[in-house]
């Protein structure tokens, strides 16, 4: 490898790393301020699942201290995200040309509002029958006593993985926008797409009701539909390259 080579190499990890301290020192704000708010965290989370007040125990000395930890990192990660996405999209842009750099911009505003949304559908659509499922499954044979670290990851797991998918159609309007997919591309592989819906559906939803899981997987299909849509629409904006003539003109007769 060449001098030139190892510099560029060296240069880009130090980006990375200065990057990754950034994303570390916010999130670990996030967190903070996540903690002196874990009360109402805590009533936040339980409010969409009916009947849970009473249920919820801990039978380990440090069970509450670390679903405190929890809760705080589950939150200030969803605080985060789109500090950390943005972070990772300018670790890529030198590579990018002017005009796809614009596109980033466009881009990130979509990319907080969608994870806001995936995580809003979470929370008042997919976590009540969920939970709710999973708090009346076997009632009639056994009292349910739910331990809350449990009960915790379930839902901050949901609320995760559902604003993550959610960022789908972004993530596929910008790769078209650079090229990299097309709409037509997107659409041959309807079939597929609609059968990895259901298994991450499988994978998300904690309960092996198939209501939950197509609750999850009927949105993650609509939003691949909308994706195929969002990239047809961006290649129509795509200006044409102008073709250059690189035929070298012959100079006059004599």
């Amino acid at each position: 490898m060449s001098a030139d080579k190892t510099l560029s190499v060296l240069g880009h990890l130090k980006e990375l790393r200065q990057r990754i301290i950034k994303i570390l020192i916010v999130l670990l704000i996030a967190c903070v301020v996540s903690f002196v708010f874990a009360d109402e965290i805590f009533q936040i989370l339980k409010a969409q699942t009916e009947g849970i007040e009473g249920k919820l125990i801990f039978i380990e000395m440090t069970e509450m201290i670390g679903t405190y930890m929890k809760v705080c990192l589950a939150s200030g990660i969803i605080l985060t995200m789109p500090y950390i996405i943005y972070h990772a999209i300018m670790f890529i842009s030198p590579a990018l040309t002017r005009k796809e750099k614009r596109s980033v911009y466009l881009v990130l505003p979509w990319v907080t509002l969608m994870f806001a949304g995936g995580v809003a559908f979470g929370y008042f659509i997919l976590i009540p029958p969920a939970t709710g499922f999973l708090l009346t499954f076997g009632s009639d044979i056994a009292t349910p006593q739910i331990k809350i670290g449990n009960f915790i990851s379930i839902v901050t797991r949901l609320l995760l993985a559902i604003g993550l998918v959610f960022e789908l159609p972004v993530i596929t309007t910008f790769l078209a926008r650079l090229g990299i997919v097309t709409s037509e591309w997107l659409a041959s592989k309807r079939r597929v797409a609609i059968i990895l819906a259901f298994v991450l559906a499988a994978i998300i939803t904690p309960t092996f009701d198939p209501l939950n899981q197509i609750l999850v997987a009927a949105p993650l299909v609509i939003l691949y539909e909308m994706s195929i849509w969002l990239a047809k629409l961006v290649q129509k904006k795509r200006e044409p390259e102008v073709a250059v003539d690189t035929t070298p003109v012959s100079g006059d007769s004599e």
